[in-house]
C-alpha cells in the first residue's frame, strides 16, 4: 500500500521543525512527513514525490505560499492544502478559497487544532482519490442497473450471480436456470429491465473488473483475461479495444502516467 506524504513549507525553522515532529509523533510511521525551508526547495520535493497533503506558510520570502501553490497546480500537482499564517489576511484567505485550499490556521498552531486539520484534509484527499478511481472504472450504464434493481427481483438475482461468478464460463441459460425462469423469458425480462441484453450486460461487467484490475494489481494481462471469465488473451484484448478505444495494457500506462503526474 501506497504511504501518503505530508509535505510543511515554512521560512520559519523553528515553527517548520515543531509542526513536523508534532506531526511525526502523530502519524507513528503511517506518513511520510517531509519539510521544505522555502517554495523553491518545495518544489524540488514535488519533482521527486508524490505529495498527498500540501502545508505551507503564506508568508515566506522570494515566494509566497499562494504562489507556491500556483506553481504547484500548473505542473499538474493536486494535493490538499493548509495555509498556515502569522496573522489574519483577508485577501489572502479568498485566494487560498479561490485556490481550493481546504484550512486556513492561524499561527502559533496548537497540537490539536494541527492534527484534526491534518486528519480532515488527509480525509478529503482520500475522498477525491476514490472519485478519480471511480471515474476511471465505473460504467455508468452498470452503476444504473445495479442501483435500480429490487432486492428480490430474479434479475436482481441474476446480476448478484454474474458477480460472484465472473471468471468462470456463463450463459443465459445456466443464469435463467439458477433464478428458477425460463431462457426465452429470461431474456426478454433482462433486456426490459436493464435496457441491455444479457450478453452487453455480462461483457460491461467484466471489462469494468477488468478495469479495476488493470489499476490495481501487477498481474499480466493474459492473468486478467483468466480472471474476468476470457479463456484467451487475445479475444480480452479485442474486446477491450473495442469497448474502451485502447489496449489493456495501453490503459494501465497511461493510468500511471496520470497517478505519477498528480
Amino acid at each position: 500500500m501506497e504511504t501518503k506524504t505530508i509535505l510543511i513549507v515554512d521560512d520559519e525553522q523553528i515553527t517548520r521543525q515543531g509542526l513536523k515532529k508534532t506531526l511525526e509523533r502523530w502519524s507513528q510511521g503511517k506518513y511520510e512527513v517531509l519539510s521544505a525551508a522555502d517554495g523553491d526547495e518545495a518544489l524540488e520535493v514535488f519533482q521527486k514525490t508524490k505529495v498527498h497533503l500540501l502545508i505551507t506558510d503564506v508568508n515566506m520570502p522570494e515566494m509566497t505560499g499562494l504562489a507556491l501553490l500556483k506553481a504547484v497546480k500548473e505542473k499538474g500537482n493536486k494535493p490538499v492544502v493548509i495555509i498556515v499564517s502569522g496573522y489574519p489576511n483577508f485577501e489572502y484567505a479568498q485566494e487560498a478559497i479561490r485556490l481550493g485550499v481546504i484550512n486556513y490556521l492561524l499561527k502559533p498552531v496548537s497540537k490539536q487544532k494541527l492534527i484534526e486539520a491534518v486528519e480532515q484534509a488527509l480525509e478529503t484527499e482520500a475522498s477525491i482519490e476514490r472519485a478519480d478511481y471511480i471515474e476511471k472504472v465505473a460504467d455508468p450504464k452498470l452503476l444504473n442497473i445495479e442501483s435500480s434493481q429490487t432486492s428480490k427481483s430474479p434479475i436482481k438475482e441474476a446480476l448478484q450471480y454474474v458477480n460472484n461468478n465472473l471468471s468462470r464460463q456463463i450463459s443465459l441459460k445456466d443464469v435463467a436456470g439458477t433464478v428458477h425462469l425460463n431462457p426465452s423469458y429470461f431474456s426478454v425480462l433482462f433486456k426490459e429491465q436493464t435496457r441491455l441484453t444479457f450478453s452487453e450486460y455480462l461483457t460491461r461487467k467484466r471489462l469494468q473488473t477488468a478495469k479495476k484490475l488493470l489499476l490495481t494489481t501487477n498481474l499480466p494481462i493474459e492473468e486478467v483475461a483468466q480472471e474476468t471469465g476470457y479463456q484467451t488473451a487475445k479475444y480480452f484484448i479485442k474486446l477491450f479495444k473495442e469497448y474502451e478505444g485502447i489496449t489493456p495494457s495501453k490503459y494501465r500506462k497511461m493510468a500511471e502516467l496520470e497517478d505519477s503526474a498528480i
